[in-house]
């Protein structure tokens, strides 16, 4: 999608709790300090920024160049559409997610590196250079110029080779694609580009899910992951300079849940996808594997990073937990999140529109960030109006993980 078109929808989608964060937070004031442009289309030649409008239905796309280009591909969770006839299994089917780049071709990168250290106060001295160097290696995914109107050969586990893309306006595609081979519950499969050197961050991983099972819906910002969302400095350095650190607790919660329901993994974040090789070892590292979802937002944007992570995020997750239920809608559903955006409120509208499809819900009141301390964002009466309607037994607020240990047991038993 056009980045001004994403961005027009981010503000109309705005919740006011979302205005409340982000002027108590003085995020406006932080976006104007940050570079709006750090990658250009201008090297993006006129013949691909048109076709880029056709996004899948571009005659002139071209394949990926191993030379000048490179892919991400997204792992994904392959599932059976659910039959009319249930004695008729479907083949799998998966979401394939592929976003396109043309090798380091920012303009101004040292520009944008001592940016964010002046917007974060880092004093000059060793500690700011090697603060740098950090930021700098971070920052390295939003400097790339998006490559639209690119495909990529990949091999599925079956032998057959199939074409993901082209590329639209922000270079990513995505395509469904049919007849993967099968796979048991819980398995996962390495799915590779024809031209492997392209993929930087090697294959994606397959998770294959069969229609009836547990499902988790997880939140990563402050959830599982620390980011201190309500504040925009908070952000920018947790992103960009601080070691990715986990929520306490959090791992070994996951790890209750990975063992007594073996579910199907969804990270489901307001992150835009340039964060996707920052996130995903993390996750790999600290919590069970399984499918990312980011948002298409931002390119070559650090003002528009930081609005994706605060604006629009109610409509945007609960539009992506549709689509997973369309492709999961037999499942049991854990879902888990926090008090720092509109997760509670995103969860509840799924709660009273798939009713009996979520089993539990946990909500982390967050409590250790100072711009929540003003805020009714931790209260009883924003919980209660967020899952009004949704009966009491099946969501619940927690600040310790060990909170929910007794609570997880007894899911096994639905």
């Amino acid at each position: 999608m056009d980045a001004s078109m994403d961005k027009g929808r981010q503000v109309m989608e705005e919740t006011h709790s979302e205005r409340e964060t982000r002027s108590a937070g003085d995020f406006h004031k932080i976006e104007e300090l940050l570079p709006k442009h750090i990658g250009s289309r201008w090297n993006i030649s006129f013949l691909d920024n048109m076709g880029s409008f056709l996004s899948k239905f571009n005659p002139l796309a071209r394949a990926v160049d191993p030379e000048k280009e490179e892919v991400w591909l997204l792992d994904n969770t392959a599932y059976r559409p659910v039959h009319v006839y249930p004695h008729q299994p479907q083949p799998f089917q998966a979401q394939f997610t592929a976003a396109y780049f043309k090798r380091y071709t920012g303009k101004d990168w040292s520009k944008a590196v001592a940016s964010i250290a002046d917007t974060l106060g880092l004093a000059d001295g060793e500690g700011r250079a090697q603060a740098e160097k950090t930021i700098a290696h971070r920052l390295k995914p939003f400097v790339e110029t998006i490559a639209p109107a690119r495909y990529i050969d990949i091999k599925l586990p079956n032998g057959t080779v199939e074409k993901l893309g082209p590329g639209g306006r922000s270079a990513v595609s995505q395509q469904i694609i049919v007849s993967i081979q099968d796979h048991k519950e819980g398995e996962s499969a390495e799915i590779s580009a024809i031209t492997p050197q392209v993929t930087p961050h090697g294959p994606m991983l397959t998770h294959f899910a069969e229609p009836e099972g547990w499902l988790m819906v997880s939140d990563i910002d402050d959830s599982i992951k620390i980011t201190m969302t309500p504040s925009p400095i908070g952000i920018l350095r947790s992103t960009f300079v601080s070691d990715p650190t986990p929520i306490a607790g959090m791992p070994e919660l996951y790890a209750q849940i990975a063992t007594s329901l073996t579910p199907a993994w969804f990270y489901l974040s307001a992150s835009p996808y340039n964060l996707y090789p920052f996130l995903r070892p993390f996750l790999h590292q600290y919590y069970p594997k399984g499918t990312t979802i980011l948002r298409d937002a931002s390119w070559m944007d650090l003002g528009g990073f930081l609005a994706s992570l605060t604006q629009g995020t109610e409509a945007y997750k609960r539009s992506r937990i549709e689509e997973i239920h369309n492709w999961l809608p037999r499942r049991k559903v854990l879902c888990v999140g926090d008090s720092t955006q509109s997760d509670p409120e995103a969860y509840g509208d799924i709660c009273r529109k798939y009713k009996g499809w979520v089993k539990a819900v946990f909500i982390r009141k967050v409590t250790d960030v100072a711009e929540m301390k003003d805020t009714d964002k931790n209260t009883d009466q924003r919980f209660e109006k967020a899952f009004r309607d949704v009966p009491r037994e099946i969501w619940r607020t927690f600040e310790d993980p060990k909170e929910l240990y007794e609570a997880v047991e007894q899911l096994k038993d639905l």
